[in-house]
């Protein structure tokens, strides 16, 4: 089995976050690996990564930092792939890693999900492959009716709940 997503971090210690990306890959049966790389610890690796992802198989990155959050960036420049940034909450709640992120240069885009998103970031890659993956086209279509189903749910729930001056 082959991988078709990438999941990048800075370090293990993002793990919490992007194992819930990891979580719903697997949940959808989409091969994919997770490693650890550096944009400032471990350049020459992030740089040898990125311009073979491509090569490899890979269809769609995500890449995770905290902080100054260079590497979904700098994946992104080496790369053709689309690189999807996680900012992680690690200094000032994870505002500088969501700025960092976000405010990528003309001609080289990062998709970039909220602070923490990583759960997010794995629907954002399923949502691309699906484009060209019937299969997953249609996993994705149940999985988003099931979104659905739990408000509705949730709202019979909320009429049974009974107050004084409740009027629905």
């Amino acid at each position: 089995m082959k991988p078709i997503v990438s999941i990048i971090m800075g370090s293990t210690s993002d793990m919490p976050v992007m194992g819930k990306a990891a979580q719903l890959l697997d949940d959808f049966e989409i091969p994919f690996e997770i490693n650890a790389l550096s944009a400032h610890r471990t350049p020459a690796e992030v740089e040898r990564f990125a311009t073979e992802a491509a090569s490899r198989g890979l269809k769609v990155i995500i890449a995770a930092a905290g902080m100054a959050a260079a590497l979904p960036g700098v994946i992104a420049a080496n790369t053709t792939l689309p690189v999807i940034g996680v900012p992680i909450a690690s200094t000032l709640d994870g505002i500088d890693a969501l700025l960092s992120i976000v405010q990528m240069p003309p001609g080289i885009p990062v998709a970039t999900v909220g602070i923490n998103g990583g759960y997010n970031a794995a629907l954002l890659a399923v949502e691309m492959l699906a484009l060209s993956d019937e299969r997953i086209a249609a996993r994705f279509a149940e999985f988003k009716k099931g979104l659905a189903n739990k408000i509705v749910k949730a709202n019979a729930e909320l009429a049974e709940i009974k107050y004084k001056f409740k009027t629905n």
